[in-house]
This record gives C-alpha cells, sequence and structure tokens, in this order.
C-alpha cells in the first residue's frame, strides 16, 4: 500500500475533485462530502460523520454515524478510519472555505499525521497546504509562483530554504512571526527541511507532482 492515498471528501467548498483514484485507493465521504462525490460520479468505500450537514442518513452499504457530541471532527474521524485501514498518504478535499474554525481544524490535522509519521495534503481553490515534521520537502523545478513556510511548532530549528528566491540556511522559525510567507519559486530545484519542528507549507497545486519528501 506504499503508494496508495487516502482520498477524503468533506463539506467544505468544493474546488473540484480532480482526482482519479485506483482500485488500491480508499475514498471516505466525511458528513457531506457524499454530495460531492456523487455530483462527481465517484463511489465512497466508507461514508462517516454525524450528519449535521446533511440532515439525513446517507443510503451507503459502509455508513459509520458517529455522536454529535464527539471529541473528533468528521474530518479527523474519517482520517483515523483510514489510519486504521492501512493508509498513512490523505489527500483531503473540501476541507477549505466556508467556516475558518474547520479549516484551521483541517490544517491541525495536517499537523497530526506528519508528527506520526504520515503525510497530509489539505486542497483548496489553487493551493495545497502540508506539513512536515523533521523532514526534508524537495520540488523539482517549479516555475515562478509563491511558496510559503510557516512554523506550526512553538520552534521549528535547523530550517533550510533552498532555490528559492529568498534563502535560509539553519535557522529559527517561531509560530508568533510570519517569516516565511510569500516566498517565491525561481524555476530552479527547491527545498524545505528542518531539523526539529513542525512546517505548514502552502503551494500551488500544479507543484504537487514535482514534489519529493524525505526524511532529514
Amino acid at each position: 500500500m506504499k503508494n496508495a492515498i487516502c482520498y477524503i471528501i468533506g463539506a467544505g467548498e468544493n474546488y473540484g475533485l480532480d482526482f482519479t483514484p485506483t482500485t488500491e485507493d480508499f475514498v471516505i465521504a466525511a458528513d457531506a462530502g457524499i454530495r460531492y462525490l456523487e455530483q462527481r460520479g465517484f463511489t465512497a468505500d466508507l461514508v462517516i460523520g454525524d450528519f449535521d450537514s446533511l440532515n439525513d442518513i446517507p443510503v451507503h452499504p459502509n455508513t459509520k454515524e458517529l455522536n454529535p457530541e464527539k471529541d473528533d471532527t468528521d474530518m479527523l474521524a474519517a482520517v483515523r478510519e483510514g489510519i486504521k485501514s492501512g493508509y498513512s498518504v490523505f489527500h483531503i478535499y473540501c476541507g477549505m472555505g466556508g467556516r475558518i474554525d474547520h479549516t484551521i481544524a483541517n490544517i491541525q490535522i495536517l499537523a497530526y499525521l506528519s508528527q506520526n509519521g504520515m503525510q497530509g495534503f489539505l486542497f483548496g481553490k489553487d493551493i495545497v497546504i502540508t506539513a512536515i515534521t523533521n523532514r526534508k520537502m524537495s520540488f523539482n523545478k517549479v516555475p515562478s509562483s509563491y511558496i510559503s513556510v510557516f512554523s506550526h511548532t512553538e520552534k521549528s530549528e535547523g530550517v533550510y530554504l533552498q532555490g528559492l528566491k529568498y534563502e535560509l540556511n539553519n535557522a529559527t522559525l517561531t509560530n508568533t512571526f510570519p517569516l516565511g510567507v510569500s516566498n517565491e519559486f525561481i524555476g530552479k530545484e527547491g527545498s524545505v527541511s528542518v531539523a526539529a519542528g513542525t512546517l505548514l507549507i502552502v503551494f500551488p497545486k500544479e507543484a504537487l507532482h514535482k514534489l519529493l519528501i524525505d526524511t532529514v
């Protein structure tokens, strides 16, 4: 299951489900995300949520209804189901827009995955957000466009930004000063790495297929 992906579709803004799952992938609808999948003609492998966004329980052979009074969000519950099924790479769609608190919660899920040795990608309108912990992310010659890097942990030490317009060498970023916002790809091979800490990275969708993540 090394290259398999767990796709999770939420109930936020739908900027397009631009993926085609393989037979090895796992597709989860979180609450009203089932409607977006149906509109796209995709079939969910699992439907999960408290269904407060639908006001009804979907008719699906693999549905897991959650208590509305719970600690996990529907999205985090979906992620946990993916982990239990053996997946370590998560592509989250329809998890931005709408309520800002839901978007922040989904960004925290990216950090949770990263800090537990997994990888999550949150897809927005034209951007992707991900997180790395004590790791390196490399891009292969992305044309001119923006990339932003933020510390999710209180401190992120040993930060290197290389092959970008503004480089950093062995820097320390904090979660109270946005030093890494609005950097730029310059058509060269670029990389972001952190020795100790968790970084949130925002980059354009078109750069995803040029991305490589490895250990520091």
